[in-house]
């Protein structure tokens, strides 16, 4: 019988193409992942693999394995979902996949009514970019995320996930309070007024950054990026500063009153924040009491 512990290694090495990289993504050493592969073979009874130079590559009857694991273990993670909802209570655990902002806005308080009404339920969070977060959603390396969508750029699509609305997040240009030391000059009143002065932005191929380059371009100027980073708590500390302006998500402030000076963007965009889950465990008790109690938590901050 084959083993549905080796049967996702095969499905992971026609993802990602090397041992090695089945190895990093799953936390096995090579050697670990290669001698599993070699006795998911024997039991299959065929040539699942051959060497290419220094791959290994998936022969025909492994492509046909590779295809049907996916449906083996949805079916698998069905009836594990099946026995959860006999249960009383949501337990077991939630491996989270977080952007920065929603980790800042959302997770405290989310966490602590977690805490209060499901104790039997933990909840592993891991902060992930949402772009590689939703691939690692449909991989099984997390259960559950919270991804963004900024205005005109479409998240990436699986039909293997679903997809729930959180909050609709809005998008301000945030500016250096009145006391900051390196406070312009001339005080900027519009997207415009930002072309002459520094500017934070997150690191290029970001959805975030692409957003941030657009609306500054439809505006009539090239931004001036002198600092590039991922930490959004990085570029709060260098508007406070006034060393920079950028653009910043109303989420990142939680329930803290913002520490900059706001302001308005054209047309008052806003990122679409949401969900994404396995359709196969999209109603196991632990995902769906996870979903409500995010949805109340940002229900508090607005």
């Amino acid at each position: 019988m084959l083993d549905p512990r080796r049967l996702r290694l095969v499905r992971e090495l026609r993802r990602r193409g090397t041992v090695h990289e089945v190895a990093r993504a799953l936390s096995y050493a090579p050697s670990t992942v290669s001698q599993q592969l070699a006795q998911l073979e024997r039991e299959a009874g065929t040539p699942l693999f051959e060497r290419v130079g220094r791959r290994l590559q998936l022969t025909p009857a492994g492509e046909l394995l590779a295809e049907g694991a996916s449906a083996v273990l949805d079916e698998l993670e069905r009836l594990e979902q099946s026995l959860a909802e006999a249960t009383e209570a949501p337990s077991g655990t939630v491996r989270l996949a977080v952007f920065q902002s929603a980790a800042l806005g959302i997770v405290p308080r989310a966490l602590t009514l977690l805490a209060a009404e499901f104790p039997a339920l933990r909840v592993e969070i891991t902060q992930r970019e949402p772009e590689s977060a939703l691939d690692e959603v449909w991989a099984r390396e997390f259960d559950l995320v919270i991804a963004e969508e900024y205005p005109a750029h479409s998240a990436p699509q699986r039909d293997e996930l679903d997809r729930v609305p959180l909050c609709n997040d809005a998008l301000r240009l945030a500016l250096a309070p009145a006391a900051a030391e390196n406070e312009p000059q001339r005080p900027i009143s519009s997207l415009a007024d930002a072309a002459s002065v520094p500017w934070v932005m997150e690191p290029r191929g970001t959805a975030s950054r692409h957003y941030a380059e657009q609306v500054c371009r439809r505006a009539g100027f090239e931004p001036d990026v002198r600092f590039e980073t991922a930490d959004l708590q990085a570029h709060i500390r260098l508007v406070e500063a006034g060393h920079a302006v950028a653009l910043v998500p109303d989420l990142v402030w939680g329930d803290r009153p913002p520490s900059v000076g706001l302001l308005d963007l054209p047309e008052a965009p806003r990122r679409t924040v949401f969900t994404a889950a396995r359709r196969a465990s999209a109603h196991r008790p632990a995902i769906v009491a996870c979903r409500d109690v995010l949805s109340r938590a940002v229900a508090f901050l607005q």
